[in-house]
């Protein structure tokens, strides 16, 4: 887990069609951020890098469903307008990057944001990163610099509150060199008026159960670094603060990089910071520079988690995907010895490209899509390629290699084309407000004028494939049947109502099924490859084994010698 932000987050960028509004779009989707619609009044049906522009907020929640998150790159007198509408159409965290906002603007924003249950993060703030799963804003620049400056809290990290922008960015880069993974960073912006402030922040991270310590790049004015100390001291928050804060040669009245950094009253000294949160427990660094060792220090005697080991320290680049390590195999967290015996191949094969377990109705359903694809016949292309170059004497690594390299577009290829199609349909209902059944049919007929088929139906023997009613039976059972399964059957009826009945074969049923799991579609090729690589295996090993070499092979024309028909034992 993390907070504020993660891989699951639907955001929404507000003024997406301006400069920094698609700069930022387009980095914020290289790191991974789900951006799933744009705003900017006026230019709704346009699309920004591939996603849809709205007019309003609540047009891209009508049209998209729930949104998470809105980030607004607007001009700063244009920021209360964008963000109390985003507000009200029900998104619960609203980040306001630009500074400059009016004070009476930002409490108008918190005035909303109270009534409607919500929160938001700024103004003047740079947003919020969880290293390995999302950001939003402008935390670390460039997806790739992120990537390397900042190590994902895998298994657990240490979360990271800052006033300033710049020194966010700073904290998790020297944390990250002192060995330190991160769960979260925040940057809470540096105005007077801010919504989530260093205590809230500090009570999420507590809450959260991969943050094992709460690093703080304070500064003087304002009192929420002794609201820290007081939740602290409270036992409110209980896991180790490490705290730094800036401006200690700072006089009253005098303003230290932010609006919201000043001494006035004698309040919000560096002194008395320092003080409250000694006092409560906390770790309080004089210099910035130790605050990275201190961290390391006090996660090494508590035995955290968060600490690197040198191998990753020396890491160049990481992946999400298998860890290995002296007598150990873990594939996505899980220790592989222990998966084994345990859970089902489909149930491995969802793991390892979604990153979770499925439930026990899942994996039965993964299963079976595996098996309805193990082998389609002697005639398929992939076949006949993998016997071709076997025929030629060639090994079967080489065999099999030919035949999974004949899966593309048109074999195999079905299953991904479908699923992005029936998207489309779905799509499209919910933007022209008409039926499923009415906009696969608008569908059906304008591919019908343009010469194209639809992928994932028809087959040349199957009136009605077989494996499509067991697969739909098996995915209702485990609860799937989302809006690609309903645009899949809205589709076969328009082909009837067309007078031209096809059905959905295997290819389109998977599509649609697999779409519904919440499955990425560009994995989709890959699954049908792992299905097939079985069968493509025996026909190899069977060509190598009883035909003669170099032999010209029929690929309709042949017959079958193996068992009877038989039934699988109870």
């Amino acid at each position: 887990m993390a907070i504020l932000i993660d891989e699951t987050k639907r955001v929404l960028v507000q003024g997406i069609t301006g400069r920094e509004g698609r700069a930022r779009t387009r980095l914020m989707r290289e790191y991974g951020t789900n951006v799933v619609a744009g705003v900017t009044p006026g230019k709704g049906g346009q699309s920004v890098l591939g996603v849809p522009v709205f007019n309003a907020p609540q047009e891209a929640v009508d049209s998209l469903g729930k949104i998470d998150i809105s980030v607004l790159f607007v001009p700063a007198a244009g920021v209360k307008e964008a963000a109390i509408p985003a507000i009200d159409a029900g998104i619960k965290l609203t980040v306001l990057v630009p500074d400059r906002v009016p004070v009476w603007d930002a409490m108008e924003i918190a005035a909303a944001a109270k009534a409607n249950g919500a929160m938001f993060l700024g103004p003047n703030t740079l947003g919020v990163l969880s290293p390995g799963k999302g950001v939003v804003g402008m935390i670390g620049g460039r997806a790739e610099s992120a990537r390397q400056w900042f190590k994902s809290g895998v298994p657990k990290g240490v979360g990271v509150i800052s006033r300033s922008g710049g020194m966010a960015s700073s904290t998790g880069y020297y944390l990250g060199q002192a060995g330190v993974r991160i769960s979260t960073i925040v940057h809470i912006g540096g105005d007077a008026v801010l919504g989530v402030r260093i205590p809230d922040a500090a009570l999420m991270f507590e809450a959260d159960p991969v943050t094992e310590a709460i690093v703080i790049f304070g500064e003087i004015g304002s009192s929420q670094e002794e609201e820290l100390a007081e939740l602290v001291r409270d036992r409110k928050v209980t896991k180790p603060v490490i705290a730094y804060i800036g401006g200690k040669a700072a006089r009253e009245g005098t303003r230290f990089s932010h609006a919201g950094a000043i001494i006035e009253g004698g309040r919000g000294t560096h002194a008395g910071k320092v003080k409250a949160l000694r006092e409560a427990g906390a770790t309080v660094v004089d210099a910035f520079g130790e605050l990275p060792g201190a961290v390391a220090e006090i996660l090494k005697k508590m035995k955290g988690q968060s600490l690197m080991s040198e191998a990753d320290k020396k890491a160049t680049w990481n992946t999400a995907i298998t860890r290995v390590e002296p007598n150990k195999v873990a594939v996505r967290g899980y220790d592989i010895a222990e998966l084994m015996g345990r859970v089902s191949f489909g149930a491995a094969v969802y793991l390892i490209l979604t990153g979770e377990l499925p439930s026990p109705a899942v994996a039965h359903l993964m299963d079976a899509i595996l098996v309805s694809s193990i082998d389609h016949g002697a005639t398929p292309p992939s076949a006949v390629a993998a016997r071709t170059v076997a025929s030629t004497g060639a090994t079967l690594s080489a065999s099999i290699a030919a035949g999974i390299m004949s899966i593309n577009r048109h074999h195999g290829g079905a299953i991904e084309d479908c699923a992005r199609q029936l998207k489309k349909i779905a799509d499209r209902a919910t933007s022209e407000s008409i039926s499923l059944d009415e906009a696969a049919a608008r569908t059906l007929a304008e591919m019908r004028e343009a010469g194209e088929r639809m992928p994932g139906f028809g087959h040349r023997l199957h009136s009605k494939d077989p494996r499509t009613a067991r697969l739909f039976e098996l995915a209702r059972e485990a609860g799937v049947d989302g809006v690609h399964m309903k645009a899949a059957r809205a589709l076969e009826q328009a082909f009837a109502d067309a007078k031209k009945s096809l059905p959905i074969n295997v290819d389109g049923a998977i599509g649609a099924i697999l779409a519904d799991l919440g499955m990425d579609p560009a994995a989709f090729n890959g699954i049908f490859m792992i299905a097939r690589t079985p069968g493509l295996v025996a026909h190899v090993l069977e060509e190598q084994t009883r035909e003669k070499p170099m032999r010209r092979i029929d690929p309709v024309n042949h017959g079958y010698d193996g068992p009877a028909p038989r039934n699988i034992p109870s």
